[in-house]
Formats: C-alpha cells, structure tokens, sequence
C-alpha cells in the first residue's frame, strides 16, 4: 500500500536530495525556499518519515575521512529466522543499514566503526550471536553516483 504524497511533500522531498544549507538554521532556510514555515516544515518531515514515505532522513558521513572504516557484509538467513536474526545484527551499534535481499545471501548490511579491527570483533560476535557465517565484502574502491530521485 502507497503513501499519497501532494504537490507540497514532493517539493520537500525533491528539494531535500543532494544538499541541505549549511547555515545557522537550515530548516528555516529550505522551509524559505519552498513557500512554508520552518514549523511547517518539520512536521510534514515528520510525518513522512512516520508513514513510511521517507525512511531516513540525516547527513551521510564519510567515516573513512573522519578516521573510521566501513564495510558491507552479507547473510544467508533462513527465511523462518530472518526477522530473529535482523533484530539481533540491527543491535549492533555498528550496524549503519540493514537490506532484505531476495536471492541466497538475503541479509546485507553495513558497518561503521572506529577501526576495522572493531568491524571485525562485531562480525564475530553477529557469527557467534546467529550462528551464520557472515560474509566480508571489504571496500575496494568507492564511487560517487549522486542518485537522486525526483518525486
């Protein structure tokens, strides 16, 4: 079932893609730009996300440039046992995003951490927590895609 979006929550959602104002308030500054208030704003954010139209919201950091590592990971779950295992790797404050796949390795998910010692001390313990094998898929190289959906 859809989310019924108007012409308002589409201008919110186009404008808020690919660049938020660095300035003292920004909200103020895009609700500016869009014709709304600030308060305006902030509610229909809320109410996107609380609907499911918008599933997260927030800046994307590069954790590598702050010092940190990343890296993808994936699991073979048990189809019975999936929503058991996703609560228990979703736990890990380590765990950035968590995807439902449709193929073999149906669990991938993300990990940010201080180091990527720490990233593999959380690997182990989701393999010791599960009882599945996680696999490793280490970044190689990264690209900039600048996706962007309109709306």
């Amino acid at each position: 079932m859809g989310v019924e979006l108007d012409d308002t929550d589409r201008a919110i959602i186009n404008a808020l893609q690919g660049g938020f104002p660095l300035v003292e308030r920004p909200y103020a500054a895009v609700a500016e730009e869009l014709g709304m208030s600030e308060a305006e704003l902030l509610a229909r954010l809320e109410k996107l996300l609380e609907s499911g139209a918008a599933s997260r919201f927030g800046p994307l950091f590069n954790v590598e440039r702050a010092g940190g590592a990343v890296m993808l990971a994936a699991l073979a779950v048990p189809g019975e046992r999936f929503e058991e295992v996703a609560e228990l790797v979703n736990a890990h404050e380590e765990v950035a995003h968590n995807y439902r796949r449709s193929h073999r390795l149906n669990m991938w998910f993300v990990l940010a951490a201080e180091s990527m010692q720490r990233i593999e001390e959380v690997v182990r313990e989701i393999e010791k927590e599960t009882g599945l094998e996680v696999l490793r898929a280490p970044k190689e190289r990264e690209y900039f895609i600048g996706f962007k959906v309109p709306v």
